[in-house]
């Protein structure tokens, strides 16, 4: 041994690789794309209503335009940059430019409301406001209370700027084009905060989190997994996630990583609209809340369209909330699709656990396999799963015993923005999802509720998910949510809300009948209600809250 390698008192001193040291930084995807795959699409639906294509070499010159005007305009590190726009190729190019130079891009959802979006803008700090110009009308409202907000910049083209506005707008082709692009994206430590996203706020003020370089390139080579989403560069993904959805479930990275054609459909979320794409561009893969895909399920119902024989489409990747059998099985039949549910949330990045097949489960039968496919999935490598009973002990992987989902990893957050680092966390380093949870023995995840939203009748559970799959399976009912009511004996009771398909009749006791079939029966709802449509929070799930309240004023009449 030589000496060289001994420490004080002869210990063998620690060796580190020989390995190069590169930062993971945002930039180094869309350097990756443009170079090795410069012509592969880009393709989007602007707010004005015109097909944009470009290439990812053109993406990331235009990108290194927004780069070069910020550091001209002396952006730093860690300013925030707030946008209030739809997936457009001008807000993929925000998604590097501003975090390509080490500030933070603030995608803001302009679903919420704008008491909401006032309150966020002012509480992230956001310095620049870039939005779409179907939200001129709202910024106008809320531009005079916006504290920190020193610029806005319309995101269109000088034929479509407004002629008039009470506030001073800066047109962004204009502004890109004011100074050159940046020649070489700045090396930082990859531990720097990249983009911010905020929750949906249905309790309470909506929280900040704080993505970081590190993180998001991790969470982007994690989605490209074949055990994950499977993105390549043989692939063409319409995202119909959101941005301002924890960046579009992250598919706008993993796309440039991969070198993937990447689809964006601007506001035009309707069925008709994404058939027509998918039609058009042969998309291969898409992304989105199972509410687009209950649209897009009632387009080809109500066209008698054959989209096996129009389509290309191979994968429908779904999360947000649970994805009912009878879609699945739509999907499957009519669509030669396969659904592939995930789980996550924006504290995860998102994607925590995506449902793929083992390798036994080759002679899985068709029930079999479409039961596996309403679970939530196995968890990728890098994140951590537990279920934390009551007194907060591990329960058993047995597939039955259900708790608090834990979660943990390097893409998880850890505190809240405002808070201290470890302050959403407990003593191990857990995060507490408020989802309530089972994992079987092979590490398959099922959610059975929010922990906000489970029954608790008589001293049991009862599962509103599994109670709305139930119903939703009727095939008269487009929409169904479960939440509890107070009852004097058993606590609470399920009450059913159900929508029903615009061609189909169908009474309570219909329902009831078809659902003692598939419950037991101290599960089944004692009162239904039938409404014109649900309530949803600005991220399209369920808004229960507002459910409960309703009922509570006695409006959800039976």
């Amino acid at each position: 041994m030589r000496r060289a390698e001994l420490g004080a008192g002869n210990e063998i001193a620690p060796m580190l690789g020989l390995m190069q040291n590169h930062p993971l930084l945002i930039s180094s995807l869309i350097e990756h794309a443009a170079l090795t795959h410069p012509h592969a699409e880009v393709v989007s639906r602007t707010p004005e209503g015109e097909l944009r294509r470009h290439g990812y070499a053109a993406i990331a010159t235009r990108a290194g335009q927004v780069a070069g005007v910020l550091s001209a305009l002396g952006v730093t590190e860690g300013t925030r940059i707030g946008t209030l726009a739809w997936n457009t190729h001008r807000h993929l190019e925000l998604l590097y430019g501003v975090s390509g130079i080490g500030a933070v891009l603030h995608t803001v959802n302009p679903r919420l409301y704008p008491e909401q979006i006032e309150y966020i803008i002012n509480h992230a700090g956001d310095r620049y406001l870039l939005f779409d110009l179907s939200f001129l009308p709202l910024i106008e409202r809320l531009a005079p209370r916006l504290e920190s907000v020193s610029t806005f910049i319309a995101l269109t083209d000088r034929e479509h700027m407004p002629r008039t506005s009470p506030i001073d707008l800066l047109c962004y082709e204009e502004w890109i084009a004011s100074v050159p692009a940046l020649r070489r994206w700045p090396r930082f430590d990859e531990n720097l905060a990249s983009s911010m996203c905020y929750t949906s706020g249905t309790t309470g003020h909506p929280k900040g989190v704080l993505f970081s370089h590190r993180s998001t390139v991790l969470h982007a080579m994690a989605t490209c997994m074949v055990d994950a989403l499977g993105v390549s560069a043989t692939d063409s993904v319409l995202l119909a996630t959101p941005m301002f959805h924890a960046n579009g479930w992250g598919v706008p990275y993993a796309a440039a990583l991969a070198g993937a054609s990447l689809i964006l459909p601007g506001a035009a979320l309707d069925g008709a609209s994404v058939y027509e794409l998918l039609r058009r561009e042969g998309a291969t893969a898409v992304a989105g809340v199972p509410t687009v895909w209950l649209m897009l399920q009632q387009h080809v119902l109500t066209h008698g369209l054959h989209p096996r024989d129009e389509l290309q489409l191979e994968r429908i990747f779904t999360g947000g909330a649970a994805v009912p059998r009878s879609l699945v099985e739509f999907f499957e039949t009519e669509f030669n699709a396969r659904v592939v549910h995930a789980w996550g949330m924006t504290e995860t990045s998102p994607l925590g656990t995506v449902c793929r097949p083992l390798r036994k489960h080759r002679a899985a039968s068709r029930g079999e396999w479409l039961e596996l496919r309403l679970k939530q999935g196995r968890p990728l490598f890098g994140v951590e799963v537990k279920v934390s009973g009551p007194q907060g002990e591990v329960c058993p992987r047995d597939g039955r015993s259900a708790g608090r989902l834990l979660v943990r990893g390097p893409w998880v957050a850890s505190a809240y923005y405002g808070s201290e680092h470890g302050a959403a966390l407990d003593a191990d380093g857990w995060f507490d999802t408020g989802d309530i949870a089972t994992i079987d023995a092979e590490g398959y995840v099922q959610i059975t509720d929010r922990a906000k939203d489970v029954i608790k009748s008589g001293g049991e559970w009862i599962s509103s998910i599994e109670l709305e799959n139930a119903a939703m399976s009727h095939p008269a009912v487009a929409e169904a949510a479960a939440i509890g009511v107070p009852d004097p004996l058993w606590q609470e009771r399920p009450l059913l809300v159900v929508v029903r398909r615009s061609d189909q009749r169908l009474t309570d006791q219909e329902l009831l009948g078809f659902l003692a079939g598939k419950l037991v029966k101290w599960w089944l709802p004692e009162k239904i209600v039938f409404v014109r449509e649900l309530p949803h929070t600005a991220t399209g799930k369920l808004h229960k809250k507002t459910l409960r309240e309703q009922y509570a004023r006695g409006e959800l009449a039976v």
